[in-house]
């Protein structure tokens, strides 16, 4: 056990140790802030204001603030669940080219353990970081107003942390073991960086897309982590909105904002609510944790 938890701890402080990496893995959230203070913040208010007509005397501005804000929020958190893990995987194959891999793999060091270590690894600094974004999210918006947010709600949030941490880490594991150097994974990061906001609705809720597209990008699990982020966090203020309607519309406002930013993943007719989302993502994972095993016993065979 001690051989894991030492290989395990060595990858964690790899990348704990260069701030550069960690200042690359969380680009892709920076950028969905700075998007957001220069326009997406009066994007999706004038877009609530258009649906909210004949209601401006009632919902509060404060209201709406406060769950464009929580949109940012499960934006910056899904944007970092898939950067941060891929950042850290990268030391696969940095170890590869290093000739560090042929190294461990000649320690009687169990090849499941040194997969589970860098899985490990990897999972541990997805979630220490989307953890301690989401407190500091949590704590700016408690400064800024009501969140509406109860301790199982908190609770809840933390927790699809925990599995968009796990589930991203799989993914991306099956992904990084067929890179076979640091440039070609280095390149796939860019094009990840710059199309993860787009497929998890980040920067454009999935809703303005066709179908078809939406379709496809919920396939992701990311999208589905963002999205049931989402719902857990805006849930407390729609509730608020609506109990200030008090019944007025017969619920179409809440409604209709909650298809516009997609708070429940749909895929090719299929509705999911999050129950289903985290089977989804819990499954999907599960497949991947069986990949990276046989694609890792392949890819290092001992020498």
């Amino acid at each position: 056990m001690k051989d894991f938890i030492g290989l395990t701890k060595r990858n964690i402080l790899i990348y704990f140790k260069d701030v550069l990496a960690i200042i690359f893995s969380l680009m892709t959230s920076m950028i969905v802030f700075v998007l957001y203070l220069l326009f997406l913040k009066d994007t999706f208010v004038d877009a609530l204001t258009a649906t909210m007509k004949g209601l401006e005397n009632i919902i509060s501005s404060g209201d709406i603030d406060m769950f464009v804000n929580g949109i940012l929020l499960s934006g910056i958190l899904g944007s970092t669940l898939i950067t941060v893990p891929y950042t850290c995987l990268q030391t696969i194959v940095k170890d590869k080219e290093a000739g560090v891999d042929s190294d461990i793999c000649s320690t009687p060091l169990k090849r499941w353990k040194i997969i589970l270590s860098y899985f490990t690894s990897a999972s541990i600094c997805a979630f220490i970081m989307s953890g301690l974004i989401l407190t500091i999210g949590l704590t700016v918006l408690g400064f800024m107003g009501d969140t509406h947010l109860g301790l199982v709600q908190i609770a809840q949030a933390y927790g699809i942390v925990l599995l968009g941490s796990v589930s991203s880490t799989a993914l991306f594991m099956v992904v990084v073991l067929l890179f076979k150097n640091s440039s070609t994974c280095t390149a796939f990061f860019g094009i990840l960086s710059a199309a993860s906001g787009f497929v998890i609705g980040a920067y454009i809720p999935l809703s303005q897309f066709s179908d078809g597209v939406q379709s496809v990008c919920n396939l992701f699990p990311g999208s589905h982590i963002t999205s049931m982020i989402r719902n857990v966090l805006l849930s407390g203020i729609a509730d608020s909105i609506n109990n200030d309607i008090n019944g007025l519309d017969n619920g179409a406002f809440i409604s209709a904002i909650k298809d516009t930013f997609s708070f429940n993943a749909s895929s090719f007719g299929i509705d999911f609510r999050i129950s289903t989302s985290v089977l989804y993502v819990a499954v999907i994972a599960l497949i991947c944790i069986a990949a990276m095993t046989v694609l890792y016993n392949k890819t290092y065979r001992r020498r």
